[in-house]
């Protein structure tokens, strides 16, 4: 019934106030599979209250672990041997399960991982996954609808040249790495502060890693890990999201637990476009008085503006004063949505992976839908600056990566409701 679920939003709010922001999603459920590579119980702290975390929880007790969740906390007791299948009806809902394959591959020397769903935001084949595991010595390929994996004599340390900074590839890498005989090498690996907070979580379990946060990571392979206690850093997408909030809606938001160095350039494109933004003690203000002006954006792997803030850039736009271009460098189907905010009567081309935007002064309410979590953020932010009332189907998809946004919207003064 969940999907049938929507959200109901009047627009006219200036959202003002403070909210909280907890742990990444894009860095926890990374966590959660790396837990699978050191028998016993690892705790994982700042857990976001989402559905993608149930859906991970779920899929490592079928491959055997005891998942406790606690509040914020959650303990995975996994055991000596774990299982090593995932099966379809788990991993089609949600792209990070295929981070289950590295640890399983290094751990038990097989892997058979269906192919993953998720967001509909493009491709994002699994060539560069297979590719890593092949040159780590790993007899890897697609069969019937699932990657397999397998590497019965361990995988040995090597050179690993990635062709562009994909995320879940080095993570996939690094997490089957960690157990290699000898040392390997990522070359062009991806720099996200999620790869970083992954790195550190396997360094607490005994891994040797050098090179985090930058373009070539090496791995020194170690014969154990042990489990570990680790918090998750905090999200910055969320904090994205909230920081374009503010702007849109001409508002005030103070964003505890955020940290803006890991925003930089979307915190200055919102500068530019004539927001105050300034640090606090425990996180980021932003405030804005005034329409804001357009902003021209290209995405781009870390530390460049990312892909899954683009539908609040564009939403931005489209109602910020003059032309702006967008380009998105990452996902080919990002663009999806677009269709959706024009519905709201955004002015909005999309040539290629461009989108040209002349910005009005106020959107108008209608009924649209969510295709993917980033999309339905930004449509509910849209709709925050539409004229009357807006219906935003899918909601599920604003579950898997925002805890409790209905809830937090209406405490910073927004009329939305859930049904």
């Amino acid at each position: 019934m969940a999907s049938l679920d929507r959200f109901r939003v009047s627009g006219g709010a200036h959202l003002r106030g403070e909210v909280s922001v907890t742990g990444a999603k894009n860095s926890v459920l990374k966590l959660m599979a790396a837990s699978l590579l050191a028998t016993g119980k690892t705790t994982i702290a700042n857990v976001p209250e989402i559905a993608d975390v149930e859906i991970m929880s779920d899929l490592l007790t079928r491959l055997g672990c005891t998942v406790v969740h606690v509040k914020d906390s959650v303990t995975i007791d996994v055991p000596a041997m774990p299982g090593h299948r995932a099966d379809y009806d788990l991993v089609r809902k949600m792209r990070a399960s295929i981070n289950v394959l590295g640890p399983l591959v290094a751990r038990i020397g097989k892997a058979e991982v269906a192919l993953p769903g998720g967001d509909a935001i493009g491709s994002r084949g699994l060539d560069f996954h297979i590719k890593g595991l092949e040159t780590l010595g790993a007899n890897a390929h697609i069969e019937h609808g699932y990657v397999i994996a397998q590497a019965p004599t361990g995988l040995v340390g090597a050179i690993v040249s990635l062709d562009f900074p994909s995320v879940g590839a080095t993570e996939n890498i690094m997490t089957a790495a960690v157990l290699a005989k000898g040392v390997t090498t990522i070359d062009n690996a991806a720099r996200e502060p999620d790869i970083v907070d992954l790195g550190e979580f396997l360094i607490s379990m005994g891994a040797q890693i050098q090179g985090l946060g930058t373009p070539l990571i090496t791995i020194t392979g170690v014969a154990k890990l042990n489990p570990t206690n680790h918090v998750t850093i905090p999200d910055r997408i969320i904090t994205g999201t909230w920081a374009f909030a503010a702007a849109m809606t001409q508002g005030d938001i103070t964003i505890h637990g955020a940290r803006a160095q890991d925003l930089e350039l979307p915190l200055e494109k919102l500068a530019s476009a004539g927001a105050i933004v300034t640090t606090t003690a425990d996180g980021v203000r932003v405030r804005m008085d005034s329409r804001p002006q357009a902003i021209d954006v290209a995405t781009l792997p870390y530390p460049g503006f990312p892909t899954d803030l683009l539908p609040m850039v564009i939403a931005l736009n489209a109602i910020a004063v003059g032309h702006s271009l967008v380009t998105e460098n990452v996902f080919e189907s990002r663009f999806m949505f677009v269709n959706e905010l024009i519905r709201l009567g955004a002015q909005i081309s999309v040539d290629g992976h461009h989108a040209s935007i002349d910005g009005i002064p106020e959107l108008s309410g209608a009924p649209v839908e969510a295709t993917d979590i980033r999309a339905g953020a930004g449509l509910i932010l849209a709709a925050l600056v539409s004229e009357g009332e807006t219906t935003i189907d899918q909601a599920f998809h604003v579950d898997r990566g925002y805890p409790n946004f209905a809830e937090q919207l209406v405490s910073l003064g927004a009329k939305v409701s859930r049904e």
